[in-house]
This record gives C-alpha cells, sequence and structure tokens, in this order.
C-alpha cells in the first residue's frame, strides 16, 4: 500500500514541480528582459519557495539551520557535500539575501525549464569538465564578478553527487581558484545530510518522509597560505558533519 502511494504522490509531486517550472521560466524570461535583476532574483526566490511548498506532498520535512549568523555586508564562499539536486530549492530560499550563485556543468544549461535560464541568465556559472583549464579561467572571472558585486558563491567540491550519502573527495582546484579570485570573502561550509534518498529507486517513486538536513556552519577567514591544508580541514570537518547527522547523534 505504502508503494502504491508513493506512486501516486510522487506523480502528483512532478507535476505540481514541472508546471511550477515552465510557469516561473515565462515569469524570469519576462522580468530578466524587462525589469532587470532584482525582479529576476525575487521571481527565482518565489518560484523555490513553492518548490518547497510542493515536499510536503510527500511528506519531506526540511530542516535548514544555522549555527551562527552570517554577515551580509562580504561575500561568502558557500562550501558543502552534494547528494541530489533537491538541495538546490532550499539554498536559493534561505540564503537569497547573500545573493548565491552556483558553479554548474554546462549540459544544465540548456533543456531544463526555469533552472537553465537561471543558470545562463542569474549569474552562475556554466563549465566544461573536460576542459579544467578554460573551467578554471571561468571560475576565477565568476569568483572576481561576484567578489564585485558583494554576492556569494555555491560549490560543491566532490563535482557530483554522491549516491549512497557517503563523501567522495573534494576536488581542490576549483575552490583555490575561488579563494585567489575572492581573496576578501569568508568560507561557510554546509553539511547536508539524507538528500541521497531521493534517488534511492532512482527518482520514482521518490520515498515518502524524507528528513532532509542542511546545517550551514560558522563562516571562516580564507587561509592564504594553506589553501590546500584549509580544504582538507574542511572536507574532514563536513565528512564528520555528515557521518554524525546519518548515525543520529544529534
Amino acid at each position: 500500500m505504502k508503494k502504491i502511494l508513493a506512486y501516486f504522490l510522487s506523480s502528483l509531486f512532478y507535476l505540481c514541480f514541472g508546471s511550477l517550472l515552465v510557469v516561473f521560466h515565462l515569469l524570469q524570461w519576462i522580468t530578466f528582459n524587462t525589469l532587470g535583476y532584482s525582479a529576476h532574483k525575487f521571481t527565482l526566490e518565489l518560484l523555490n519557495f513553492f518548490i518547497l511548498k510542493c515536499h510536503h506532498i510527500l511528506g519531506t520535512r526540511i530542516r535548514f539551520e544555522y549555527t551562527s549568523p552570517l554577515p551580509t555586508d562580504r561575500s561568502l564562499i558557500f562550501v558543502g557535500n552534494h547528494q541530489s539536486t533537491y538541495e538546490i530549492p532550499p539554498i536559493i530560499w534561505h540564503l537569497r539575501k547573500h545573493h548565491p550563485k552556483f558553479i554548474s556543468k554546462k549540459e544544465l544549461g540548456k533543456g531544463i525549464p526555469s533552472v537553465s535560464f537561471n543558470l545562463r541568465h542569474g549569474g552562475s556559472v556554466l563549465i566544461d569538465r573536460n576542459n579544467p583549464k578554460n573551467a578554471l579561467k571561468q571560475i576565477q572571472e565568476f569568483g572576481e564578478e561576484l567578489q564585485k558585486k558583494n554576492y556569494s558563491a555555491v560549490i560543491f567540491p566532490e563535482g557530483t553527487r554522491s549516491r549512497d550519502g557517503h563523501l567522495k573527495k573534494f576536488q581542490k582546484s576549483g575552490l583555490i581558484c575561488l579563494f585567489k579570485s575572492m581573496p576578501n570573502a569568508l568560507v561557510v561550509p554546509i553539511s547536508i545530510g539524507s538528500s541521497w534518498r531521493f534517488g534511492e529507486h532512482n527518482y520514482f517513486p521518490l520515498p515518502l518522509g524524507i528528513k532532509l538536513h542542511m546545517t550551514v556552519h560558522k563562516p571562516l577567514e580564507i587561509d592564504h597560505q594553506n589553501t590546500e591544508k584549509m580544504i582538507e580541514q574542511l572536507e574532514a570537518f563536513i565528512k564528520k558533519e555528515v557521518h554524525n547527522r546519518q548515525k543520529g547523534k544529534y
């Protein structure tokens, strides 16, 4: 019975989710081309607010918490583990006052209503992972632009999603490039738990009653003298937080 319910509710969720993407694709196009950045940003935030509400269909509970306040007068580099695309709406909505912009693979820049439009026009950067040299140049320009505007970057250094919740090895080059191009930014770790479970059945049916935990941790100054060591410490810290969450220690 539960499996039948999961199929029904997943279908309903995808219907609502897909409808939102199509409607807000048009709204993004209108606001971007007629009213400018602020209106487009508001439209994007509204889309992600409604996506979060759609999760009630699945009984998903999203807990987004902070361990300390975040400043708004400096750019931030949010560094998190990556388990599924369902982490993105909470980040866009809850961190909206920090203007989060994403480093994403170029394949996502076309074919997905709303998502592709925002990645192309909303200030994020689309990189070709098969061309590392050009990708680093793009990330450098991306970071410089964010620092200039006091916007923030979101990066998932694993490079791809974890299918089982266990962290993959961090790839350091993109982070090092961001540290150099955003020298005055603060680094903010984000630990994410249980998001991987959305893909347990290849995203259909979606599991019911997932408890998605996202914790934004204390911001850190960039250690420009020991960037590689800092990245290793970030990786170890996030790994520990995710592990403790999975074990139910808090």
